[in-house]
Formats: C-alpha cells, structure tokens, sequence
C-alpha cells in the first residue's frame, strides 16, 4: 500500500471515529446527565491508551458512566471496591488446587480476578493499602499479571479508572507521586448545574428505563489507538508541550519564578508525551487531521494536575496547581 493510499484511509478512519463519537456521546447522554467534558476526556485517554483517576464526592454517578460507556463500547467491565483488607490476588486472582477425577492427582488452576476485564473500576483507590495499590498499577504498567512465575497477558483493550473521594482522608493510604504519575489524566467532578439537577431527579424516578445501543466494538477502539499513534504532530507542537512541562521545574533556568516560588516539583517527561497523545486524539475525535497548540492547552489541566507538587508557600498561600497551570498557559 502506497503512503498515499495510507493516509486517504487514515482520514476515512478519522471521518469514521468523528461520527462515532457523536453517536457515542447521544447514547451516554441517555442515562448520563451533563458530565459532557468528562464524558470526551475520558474516551481521550482511553484511546490514548492511558488511565484515569477521578476525583469526585459520592453520589456523582461515576460508576454508572463508567458502565454506560463499558456499555455501549460493547466492554467487559469490572468493578472492584477498594477496602483496607483487600489483598493483591483480590484483584489479579488466585490458584486453587483441584481434584483430577481422570488421574486421582491434584493441579493447581489460576481463576483470573476482576482485572481480567477490558474496563476497570477502582472505586476508591486510596482506602487500600500499598501492597494491594501496587497490583494494579502493575497490571496497568505491563498490561499483564503473574501469578506463581507464569505471565497472564489482559485482553486489549484494557483501561483503568480508579476513584477518590476528595472529603474523607481518615484511614486512607494516598498514592505516591511516582504511583500518581502512571494515571494520564486526573479529572475533577464537579456537582451538576441546577437544570442538569432537575432533569437527573426526573430520569432517575421514573419507571422509563434507557435503551443503550452498541456504537463501538473492542476491535474497533484497538484500530482507533493505533491510528493516534499514526496521527502527525507539527514541531511546533511538539516543542510547545515539551516547554510547558519543562517549565514547571523550579530547577530550570527558564522557569518563570512563580513556579520556583510555588513548586517542589514540577512534571517528568512522561507529561509531555501524554500532552501529545492528549492532543492527537482530541484533534481526531474532532475530525482533525492534525492537533495544534489549542489541543495541548486543552487536555494541560488534567495532565499536569497531579504531576506538580506544591511547597508550602504555595499551601500557605492558598494557591492550587490547576491555578498555575492556568498561570503557566497564560504567562
């Protein structure tokens, strides 16, 4: 195939995505009242293939548009309640030994856990302890699981979302900065709007129940990720998310001196190719060929959010780091 034929198929592919996500944003929108920045940046990491951790207090329907969208992507999804005596193979699963009628001996056999799915929920990820954190983060590292010395690969796709509560903090164990770093995209959920309120009361008290339809299958969000992965960036682009992230470092020379201020420590390299990815797929979601710089200061926020650590001028202070991201895309 020609790169000419390559690229006229990668538009029709970006033209095909474009409509699918209008399709897909109407059939959330079903059960799903408002949400809708969550809603897009969501699918964003998704076919970024990166995860997401959502802040909210309860009572957002965090669960239940995470299983709208397993739903109508035609996904398996898992939820698992994170709680303090919740152990590693809670999560990734457990050997057995069972009886072999035909032989009379005695084998082990793996039963997969909750991972074994292509969504997750993580419902308060913070209530559990560090050992039991790190055996999802793992599986959200390799996209795989080992249980005594034989490798599990997880079915494609696979993508995680794990939920804070922003109030409660007794008996919780939050996750380190580097553990934090694995997340492409920290989103905040705000309380809905009045009328968004009102019609949510309305829905839910009735007796009419949503019919959802299937508009995406597994194999076409594995045809999607790769296609982001296919999508040009101009230089300019590129050196725009990289100077951003660079200058949240308080050690750069080039750092404004807010930031040297405010700041412990600002983002890694890590930040800067998820402000790329971030960028590409909302571009194409869009029907865009190409992201510009308007992408990158879009998808900042959620980026950036849990990468900076601020000293205590900034807590003295008062100031957030969504407040000097802002700062930063205006500066």
């Amino acid at each position: 195939m020609t790169d000419m034929q390559e690229q006229q198929d990668d538009m029709q592919a970006v033209k095909a995505l474009h409509d699918s996500y209008s399709r897909l944003t109407a059939e959330v929108g079903k059960i799903i009242i408002g949400q809708n920045a969550i809603i897009e940046q969501i699918i964003v990491a998704m076919l970024a293939q990166g995860h997401c951790l959502l802040v909210g207090v309860p009572g957002l329907a965090k669960t239940l548009l995470i299983k709208t969208l397993a739903e109508v992507i035609d996904l398996r999804f898992s939820r698992v309640q994170f709680t303090p005596d919740l152990m590693p193979s809670d999560i990734t699963g457990t050997e057995i030994i069972e009886d072999d009628h035909s032989t009379g001996s005695k084998a082990f056999r793996f039963i997969k856990g909750p991972v074994f799915a292509n969504i997750i929920l993580a419902d308060e990820i913070n209530r559990t302890p560090p050992k039991t954190q790190a055996a999802l983060l793992e599986a959200m590292q390799e996209h795989s699981v080992t249980a005594a010395g034989v490798k599990y690969t997880l079915e494609e796709p696979f993508f995680v979302l794990a939920t804070q509560n922003p109030i409660e903090q007794e008996g919780t164990y939050p996750l380190p900065e580097a553990q934090l770093d694995r997340f492409m995209f920290n989103l905040w959920l705000d309380y809905p709007s009045r009328e968004e309120e009102e019609l949510i009361v309305k829905n839910t008290t009735s007796p009419l129940a949503a019919k959802l339809d299937k508009v995406l299958s597994a194999e076409d969000v594995i045809a999607y990720q790769q296609l982001v992965r296919r999508v040009p960036v101009a230089d300019n682009v590129i050196s725009f998310a990289v100077d951003l992230v660079t200058r949240t470092r308080p050690t750069e020379e080039s750092s404004p001196q807010f930031i040297k201020d405010w700041l412990r420590w600002g983002a890694g390299p890590r930040a800067s190719q998820y402000l790329i990815l971030g960028a590409k797929t909302r571009a194409i979601l869009s029907g865009r060929p190409m992201p510009d710089i308007d992408d990158v200061k879009a998808v900042a926020r959620p980026v950036l959010r849990h990468r900076l650590v601020t000293n205590f001028n900034a807590e003295a202070e008062g100031v957030t780091a969504v407040e000097i991201i802002d700062k930063l895309l205006t500066d």
